[in-house]
């Protein structure tokens, strides 16, 4: 599992970006949030898996950690 701090995320959208440990940002999808929607926002510390998605790699699996 890979960790990184959420960048932002719109829950109205229903998308953000993870600020990945090598300064990249990483596009997460709100169906890819364990927890649910409003159990991320931004500045949290997250864990997750980089999985293909339809436009690039994309964050899955993502929760917070402590």
């Amino acid at each position: 599992m890979a960790t990184g701090k959420v960048k932002w995320f719109n829950t109205q959208k229903g998308f953000g970006f993870i600020l990945q440990e090598d300064n990249t940002d990483l596009f997460v999808h709100f169906k890819d949030v364990l927890g649910g929607i409003d159990s991320i926002q931004e500045g949290d510390s997250v864990e997750y898996e980089v999985a293909d998605g339809r436009k690039g790699l994309q964050a899955i699996n993502v929760k917070k950690i402590s």
